[in-house]
């Protein structure tokens, strides 16, 4: 597997991977998948810190960080997100990805990353363990999707 940062053509299938969890799942609270010129414009923006794996020509996963809120204070700290196709989750993809993508932003000043994760997912509590988040919270009842009300869990990292 291949992690490397996304292009252009590996859209539409990091599209579909979000746009299934949109409409199937509750890791987002979007219900509707993003239109094709958002994820064109996150990666413009973002550049290095959108990133892919790559098994063999097939988008399997993805990952990337955006800016935590927009007021100068927060300049040094990014909010993560790492998704993983069906199908493909314990394979290693999002450990590598989030290894990835921490490494980066180290290297670039980031002193702090936050992650929000909507509950349950255990296999994503168990990967921000796993690369050293701690929890520092939880919302309950924050988003209410699919008929039921949805408990986000935040989690960070300092990095340096």
């Amino acid at each position: 597997m291949d992690i490397r940062r996304a292009l252009p053509a590996d859209l539409p299938a990091v599209a579909e991977i979000y746009g299934r969890e949109a409409r199937e799942g509750h890791a987002t609270f979007d219900l509707d998948p993003r239109p094709m010129d958002v994820w064109e414009a996150k990666l413009r923006d973002v550049g290095d810190h959108f990133l892919v794996a790559d098994d063999g020509g097939v988008v399997c996963g993805y990952a990337m960080s955006s800016p935590f809120r927009p007021k100068p204070a927060y300049a040094h700290t990014r909010e993560t997100t790492v998704y993983v196709a069906p199908g493909q989750q314990g394979r290693g993809a999002g450990r590598a990805l989030y290894d990835d993508l921490l490494a980066r932003l180290a290297d670039d000043g980031v002193h702090l990353v936050v992650a929000a994760v909507a509950l349950p997912n255990p296999g994503s509590l168990a990967l921000h363990r796993s690369c050293g988040f701690e929890e520092v919270g939880v919302m309950r009842e924050v988003g209410r999707k699919q008929g039921r009300w949805i408990d986000v869990a935040w989690w960070q990292k300092v990095l340096g």
